[in-house]
């Protein structure tokens, strides 16, 4: 058996939260490696339903330890509030079941007055469009050695003498924004008063994960966003602040890769993506209309609603590569039921010239023409399928057409939210 490390393979919002709880069930520790509390997984069990940003999705598991790595930026009043909330659902959270990685670099008030400021000074191309939850700041101010990290709840005369730094930094770039200041004591005192929170569910990650390699425990790592938001591999700079791609579950949880296993890649059988960039296969008709309304595209954490488009093998096959991807969990495909044609994208034209991958130049990616193959579509349904069977000819030749096109097998195809309506073609856990 082997661990697996679960990504996305687009611009997240791919269905990851159903593919980690259903593979969660049979995991011992999940790991929450990169990212912060501006993703979201919605899971749904018996009919309830959960929404978490922070949390990894074994939470919701007894018998499971869910673990924040060092590779997440922590906001502690979001977590902690997000403790309190699925409590409220019936779900024990305790130190034993949820650790919080000693190390991780803490979201402040200030980071998300930056954040905000920022995107407010910018406007036109050069907006971002970020969630405005402080993250980037944060990742930059770790980056930077000016972070608070959870252990520095700790102990006061460091967190004053963390705080002295980082606010010489953030104010002057506020005041130049026109914005206001930050109040050193107000800040100071935020923090002592989450602090006793927080810190019970301080750990060493590193051993945990250590333990659970020699005693053979299964530990999945679960990503935030997708592949092509990475800082590094992403249509930069309208990306995220950390690696998304599966080589950061070893730095972000502070393991060696060879303990990281089989890599998954979420990826819905279309295209979606929120907020500013590129996006080649972007339908901004009635076929994104209707895209949007049949498969629910909004954002779990902030309600925005996602841009859709067709199936870009293009983008996942690359993001694939770079990921080294051993297969994909293919979602949502009962959302192109009814579609009397469907288009993948196959390739690129830019400036009269095809490529068969996306280039790293902003400048080219805003030129990007999507070459597409048309397809018959199905009118069958495929909600709730849970073996090939049941699955209409042509939509199976559409997953194999999708698989040709990647290069990557489908290990799991995922028919509808619910964790049952799944056909399992390889067990990530098996290798």
């Amino acid at each position: 058996m082997t661990n697996v490390v679960v990504v996305g393979s687009q611009w997240g919002d791919e269905g990851k939260g159903k593919i980690v709880d259903w593979l969660s069930e049979r995991a011992d520790v999940v790991v929450r490696f990169q990212g912060g509390h501006n993703a979201g997984h919605t899971l749904v069990i018996d009919k309830e339903v959960y929404k978490l940003s922070l949390l990894p999705s074994g939470i919701v598991r007894k018998g499971k330890k869910s673990v924040i790595g060092n590779g997440v930026v922590v906001d502690p009043w979001a977590l902690i509030g997000e403790i309190d909330r699925i409590r409220e659902q019936g779900v024990e959270i305790t130190p034993d079941s949820l650790m919080v990685a000693e190390n991780a670099a803490l979201i402040l008030p200030v980071h998300r007055n930056v954040d905000l400021a920022r995107e407010k000074a910018a406007g036109g191309n050069a907006k971002i469009g970020t969630t405005g939850r402080g993250i980037g700041p944060a990742y930059e101010d770790k980056v930077a050695r000016r972070a608070v990290r959870v252990c520095d709840l700790a102990d006061r005369e460091l967190l004053e003498e963390r705080i002295d730094h980082l606010l010489a930094h953030h104010n002057p770039l506020l005041k130049g924004l026109g914005e206001p200041e930050v109040d050193r004591e107000a800040l100071i005192q935020e923090l002592l008063d989450i602090a006793p929170k927080v810190l019970p569910y301080a750990g060493v990650v590193w051993k945990v994960l250590d333990k659970a390699r020699q005693e053979g425990q299964w530990v999945l790592f679960e990503g935030a966003q997708g592949l092509m938001l990475d800082v590094d591999h992403g249509t930069y700079p309208f990306v995220t602040s950390s690696n998304t791609a599966p080589g950061q579950a070893a730095t972000g949880a502070g393991c060696g890769p060879r303990n990281t296993g089989y890599i998954l890649g979420i990826t819905k059988a279309y295209t979606t993506r929120v907020g500013e960039g590129p996006f080649p296969t972007e339908q901004d008709n009635d076929v994104g209309q209707k895209l949007g309304e049949r498969g629910h595209e909004f954002g779990t954490v902030t309600g925005r609603k996602r841009r859709c488009g067709w199936f870009d093998a293009v983008m996942v096959r690359q993001a694939a590569k770079v990921a080294g991807m051993d297969g994909i969990a293919l979602t949502k495909l009962d959302v192109l039921d009814g579609f009397e044609e469907i288009k993948i994208c196959t390739g690129y034209k830019i400036d009269g010239k095809e490529y068969d991958h996306l280039p790293a130049a902003t400048g080219l990616q805003r030129k990007v023409e999507p070459i597409y193959e048309t397809m018959p579509g199905w009118s069958e349904s495929t909600f709730g399928a849970r073996s090939w069977a049941e699955l209409p000819a042509q939509a199976i030749k559409y997953i194999r057409r999708v698989e040709e096109l990647i290069e990557t097998p489908v290990a799991i195809l995922s028919t509808s939210p619910e964790r049952e309506d799944t056909v399992l073609v390889r067990d990530p856990f098996e290798g």
